[in-house]
């Protein structure tokens, strides 16, 4: 079980962590935090590596953040990791960002340098090497359906789908304005024809079963990046009766169990995958951008392999 901080223990900084050993230099940030695998990933790779540093998860609500980014590179923190619900938030209170950040708006892992806070992000590249992994083939080749268009995540998947001219992108979010306003900004990368026919490569649609019953016979892989199905009585984003066998449904979300998305799939014979694979990917990412060095992908992986 993580040992979960909070901003207090960060504003207590030197008092607190006076005598852990090795010293807490990198984290997540999360609210809620608890659930995330980060910490036993990223201390395995600290560990093959010989590095001398702890990375810790805090529990830090949205109107903490401005503080506890301050906080943390005044205690000379090495970087940090983002989750639910900061990584939009966050781009605001960093000093910096690379173009990749600004455009997708949002960051999942920040680097500490020379007193200054670099915003980046390593979701859209960590899922596509995801989906490569789990279903053996390249987003180039898919038309994808992605659920929860409005988040970080889901933009940073979004862009990761343009940037890699996938056939055919459908935006899906609760607020539907939210994906029509990420298909204007994702328009100018699909101009050009891919898919046979008249069908429109990019659209966003509202979320309820007619529209989604119209996309899904010509989706082929569905992503959930909500956080529905992180609660064990959440229902599944997807009602049962849409999912087919043709579909691969990869789901964000990373639990012991199958969450309902994944167990519906299974049980319509297609083929699904959690968020497990992604975790790792951008957690390899990530650390790289804090050590310039080459992950222990193997030591990461095996860290997963045991929660």
């Amino acid at each position: 079980m993580n040992t979960i901080y909070t901003l207090a223990d960060l504003r207590d900084g030197k008092k607190k962590t006076r005598d852990i050993s090795p010293p807490i230099r990198l984290g997540v940030l999360g609210d809620p935090v608890a659930h995330s695998f980060s910490p036993p990933m990223q201390n395995a790779a600290l560990q093959e590596c010989g590095l001398d540093l702890q990375y810790a998860a805090f529990q830090i609500t949205p109107d903490e953040l401005p503080e506890a980014l301050r906080l943390m590179c005044e205690l000379d923190f090495v970087g940090l990791n983002l989750t639910v619900p900061h990584k939009i938030a966050a781009l605001a209170f960093v000093d910096e960002a690379d173009e990749r950040a600004r455009r997708i708006g949002a960051i999942n892992t920040i680097v500490f340098q020379d007193g200054k806070s670099l915003g980046r992000d390593t979701d859209g590249p960590g899922f596509e090497r995801a989906i490569r992994e789990e279903f053996s083939v390249d987003l180039s080749d898919l038309r994808v359906l992605l659920l929860g268009a409005g988040g970080g995540a889901g933009r940073a998947i979004a862009y990761q789908g343009a940037l890699e001219n996938c056939e055919r992108l459908v935006l899906v979010n609760r607020t539907f304005d939210k994906a029509q306003a990420l298909a204007r900004e994702l328009a100018g990368y699909f101009s050009g024809p891919r898919v046979l026919g008249p069908e429109a490569r990019l659209e966003a649609i509202p979320w309820n079963d007619p529209s989604l019953r119209r996309q899904l016979g010509r989706t082929d892989l569905v992503v959930n990046a909500t956080t529905i199905g992180l609660q064990q009585s959440d229902a599944s984003p997807l009602a049962h009766g849409l999912i087919a066998p043709h579909l691969m449904v990869y789901d964000l979300l990373y639990k012991k169990t199958p969450t309902r998305l994944l167990a519906a799939a299974a049980e319509a014979g297609a083929r699904g995958a959690n968020g497990l694979t992604m975790l790792l990917h951008q957690g390899a990412l990530a650390f790289e951008l804090w050590f310039d060095r080459p992950a222990p992908l193997a030591a990461m992986r095996r860290a997963l392999d045991g929660k």
